[in-house]
């Protein structure tokens, strides 16, 4: 290396020291030029916070604890119609989907031997009748014994019976309707071969009065009873339409799987305006208060074993204790601490705090 680079870097590692004591001080310098200058920090603000919320005047109104469930509405009864006997059906009475009444005719099965069997039979009674009657005279007279006039009284008895049987037995080659209902679809047709066990013709169903099956939970068992009403709700026409219906039967004992109590309430239908088979919603009242001032549930602040809410006063939120009683799914009771009037606020409550600046957006 030549002494001129020797020199060079000499040079450079002096400035290079000088440079690093200068630094510090230089910095101190700036800093306290600009001392007079005001720096933002973080989380500070000119002004307080304003919290825009939603309110509403309390006043009284009506109340509601309800118990809701989904149900299926019932037919009062229902049947699928089918002989006592087997054979060729020869006659179909009815229409399909018309309404029948209870004893009406519906259909027929081949009875022609059945009916020559009762001729043959019925063609014995008068001979039958004046053997006991000539035997009962003998008998009066002592001209026979008391067991002759019993054997001919006894083949007598014997012949009306088996002629019973016989009318018993064409009576079950005829189907008729055991009650008033509407009959649906057949499933046969006349000269069709049906059996007793299998063959079904028609499904006859009495839709008026109508039933609705429903189901409440375990915990309310107690508060369902014969006669306590319910209201249930389905669409129609691309409406929903409300009915009431009375309870009639409560189940005699809480599903285990499920924890719920099968009811069933019945609903005139008059009209026959409501299938059975559909969707329907089902409310049932617990309790209902008609004067009651009732605040939103959202409103509501458990603090530290007390019930807390914030009122709108002056611009400002001012926390209040309120005693409540009766809840139901979306409102709670105020028994005290609030009077009608009083602007609650009903959103953002969980940011309010003592005195914080509020503003309305929305008042119910």
């Amino acid at each position: 290396m030549t002494k001129k680079a020797k020199w060079g870097v000499t040079g450079a590692i002096i400035l290079l020291i000088a440079g690093m004591i200068a630094y510090p001080q230089l910095k101190r310098a700036l800093i306290t030029s600009n001392d007079d200058v005001a720096v933002p920090t973080p989380g500070t603000s000119t002004h307080k916070q304003t919290l825009n919320i939603n309110a509403e005047v309390l006043k009284y109104s009506s109340l509601t604890d309800k118990i809701r469930s989904i149900g299926t509405t019932l037919p009062d009864e229902e049947v699928d119609l089918a002989f006592e006997s087997s054979g060729k059906v020869v006659a179909i009475y009815f229409t399909e989907g018309t309404h029948v009444k209870a004893g009406d005719l519906l259909a027929k099965i081949n009875d022609k031997p059945l009916q020559a069997q009762l001729k043959k039979l019925e063609a014995q009674v008068p001979l039958a009748k004046d053997r006991v009657y000539r035997q009962r005279t003998l008998l009066e007279k002592d001209a026979v014994s008391q067991e002759a006039y019993e054997q001919v009284a006894t083949e007598y008895e014997k012949l009306m019976a088996d002629i019973e049987l016989v009318k018993a037995n064409i009576a079950q080659t005829e189907l008729r309707a055991p009650f008033d209902g509407i009959i649906g679809l057949r499933s046969v047709s006349e000269g069709a071969y049906v059996t007793s066990s299998s063959s079904v013709i028609a499904k006859l169903t009495k839709i008026s009065p109508l039933k609705i099956e429903f189901s409440i939970p375990e915990r309310y068992a107690s508060e369902i009873r014969d006669g306590s009403p319910i209201v249930f709700r389905m669409e129609r026409g691309g409406l929903l339409h409300e009915y009431n219906a009375t309870v009639y039967a409560v189940e005699s004992k809480v599903d285990t799987e499920t924890r719920t109590l099968r009811v069933r309430a019945a609903y005139p239908n008059i009209g026959e305006s409501i299938l059975p088979g559909r969707y329907t919603s089902v409310e049932i009242t617990r309790q209902e208060i008609k004067d009651a001032l009732a605040i939103p549930s959202e409103a509501l602040i458990p603090e530290m074993g007390k019930d807390i809410v914030y009122l709108y006063k002056n611009g400002v939120a001012e926390p209040t204790e309120i005693k409540i009683g009766l809840r139901t799914e979306d409102h709670v009771q105020v028994l005290s601490g609030l009077v009608p009037g009083d602007t609650l606020i009903v959103s953002g409550v969980m940011q309010l705090r003592t005195g914080m600046k509020v503003s309305i957006d929305n008042l119910d």
